[in-house]
């Protein structure tokens, strides 16, 4: 399989042992980790901010990835670039002037993303391809974690990564949503680089090395 990139999300996380369970994630061969901050009104959960940012930071050197679902999300991207973060998802739904606030995100030392649901075409955000480093397909209803994957994402997936290669960008896919052995093939075959993965991850059933070596095919 093509090489790609796994990052824990640690919405699915033990959070009475955070610190103890991201250093196993980078241990155990996590490229980066996955945070969703989550407001109450693009999506009805409230999660973390930068205080959780910060802590995380503090247990590992991998990379932040921070998937903002939530309204006016320039308000905060100065406290989250400062806490640690090293890229930043803004979703095109939530945004008014989605230019003007990539041109805002550009102005902070992180990566710019930026996310689609489900139900979002494609072409809404080909103005703004050569505008951000990655492009995160989410291939559930955002809002909560363990939900089944989205079939037509796959589709999506693809007519992203014959975009980027015909205009020639230097653009990462990240997937999101429903992420596991079942689906993580057919995900990078068709054009994906970075999965993000919770429960497939995170999980009671298994140790964080096990479910990290599953995803990746080892065993």
């Amino acid at each position: 399989m093509t090489r790609f990139k796994l990052y824990p999300s640690i919405l699915s996380a033990d959070f009475a042992h955070l610190d103890k369970q991201i250093k196993e994630s980078e241990k155990c061969g996590a490229d980066g980790i996955h945070i969703d901050v989550m407001d109450g009104q693009f999506v009805p959960a409230i999660t973390f901010g930068s205080p959780i940012v910060e802590a995380v930071r503090k247990s590992t050197d991998l990379p932040i990835d921070i998937h903002m679902m939530t309204i006016n999300p320039e308000k905060h991207f100065k406290e989250l670039s400062e806490a640690g973060a090293d890229s930043i998802t803004v979703h095109h739904e939530a945004c008014q002037d989605l230019k003007a606030t990539l041109e805002e995100l550009g102005k902070h030392s992180v990566q710019k993303s930026v996310a689609i649901n489900p139900a979002t075409p494609v072409e809404s955000i080909s103005n703004v391809m050569n505008m951000v480093d990655q492009i995160l397909v989410m291939s559930v209803v955002p809002g909560a974690g363990g939900q089944s994957f989205i079939p037509e994402s796959l589709s999506k997936i693809a007519t992203l990564s014959n975009q980027i290669k015909s205009q020639s960008l230097a653009v990462s896919i990240q997937v999101d949503g429903g992420i596991n052995s079942n689906t993580i093939t057919d995900t990078v075959k068709n054009g994906a680089n970075i999965l993000v993965a919770g429960s497939a991850v995170f999980n009671k059933s298994f140790s964080i090395c096990d479910g990290l070596s599953k995803l990746r095919g080892m065993n």
